[in-house]
């Protein structure tokens, strides 16, 4: 089996936050390197697990420089299309490519209920740019589900080389494989992430690779070289990173992270907090994988 260079484990990265919510920028930094310290296909600076929409376009601008500044050559993709004219997104689009990042991400931006009218307003907006686009299903934008037959459309064009897919169903997974052609249908859901390979997905852009980056990373090359049972093995350590910071994500990847030895608070702009009986849950569980030699 053969892939492109837009397949792979996709890492996403968190946004650090002060007590005072302000970015951290300086931990931000140190966060995409040992990120980016697992050799993962990809590095996605402003995403869902960075509190994307909760960050300013400034501060989402500076946290993809610093991405692609402390990347060590990872190739970097960011978010490009949270706003909502038209006007400020092709500025964003034109500030994030004078940052240096490697290929754009579009949300399906809630117009998935309106397959002709996304497929145009997407296709356009690809024009504005050189670089390699990912599409990205969005669940804080809703109907966020793109249909098959849009995706297939796109993909066709050359331009959008894989997207990120959040249905959680394997049939409509399937569906989105049968059309992919030479783009790439990125996995995000934990529990049919082996499936979906199997059927032919080419990767993955998951929540758990938040924290657990070496993990997929250790999975995907078990898969390229074809030793499956190896991968079915590390797919099952992947399945209870995913349960042990299922609940509360994004503040139990942030104490996972920081239990690793990364310079990290649990603290995000959505408010709440880890109750002690979380806390001891996440130690629990890093304590025994560490044990076990699972993560370090």
């Amino acid at each position: 089996m053969s892939f492109n260079e837009f397949a792979g484990v996709y890492t996403l990265l968190l946004t650090p936050f002060n007590e005072d919510l302000t970015v951290d920028y300086k931990a931000y930094e140190e966060y995409v390197s040992w990120q980016a310290s697992f050799s993962p296909q990809h590095l996605f600076a402003v995403c869902g697990s960075s509190e994307m929409t909760s960050l300013t376009r400034e501060e989402r601008i500076k946290c993809a420089s610093l991405a692609v500044k402390n990347s060590s050559g990872v190739p970097v993709f960011a978010t490009a299309n949270l706003e909502a004219d038209r006007k400020n997104e092709l500025e964003e689009i034109k500030a994030l490519e004078q940052q240096g990042v490697s290929g754009l991400v579009f949300v399906t931006k809630g117009m998935c209920d309106r397959p002709e009218e996304q497929f145009e307003y997407l296709n356009e907006l690809a024009s504005h740019t050189s670089l390699p686009v990912v599409l990205y299903e969005f669940p804080g934008m809703q109907p966020h589900l793109m249909d098959a037959s849009v995706y297939g459309r796109l993909a066709s064009t050359g331009r959008f080389k894989g997207i990120k897919d959040t249905t959680c169903l394997l049939d409509k997974i399937k569906e989105k494989i049968a059309v992919q052609g030479e783009s790439n249908v990125l996995q995000a859901n934990i529990p049919f992430l082996y499936d979906s390979w199997e059927a032919g997905a080419r990767g993955v852009v998951a929540t758990p690779t938040t924290c657990g980056a070496d993990l997929f990373v250790k999975m995907w090359s078990e898969w390229v070289r074809g030793d499956r049972s190896a991968a079915e093995k590390t797919y099952w350590q992947i399945i209870e990173l995913d349960n042990a910071i299922d609940s509360g994500f994004n503040l139990s990847a942030k104490y996972l992270c920081a239990l690793r030895g990364v310079n990290m608070k649990p603290i995000n702009r959505g408010g709440g907090k880890l109750s002690p009986a979380r806390m001891r849950s996440l130690k629990a569980y890093y304590d025994k994988v560490k044990s076990e030699g699972i993560l370090k």
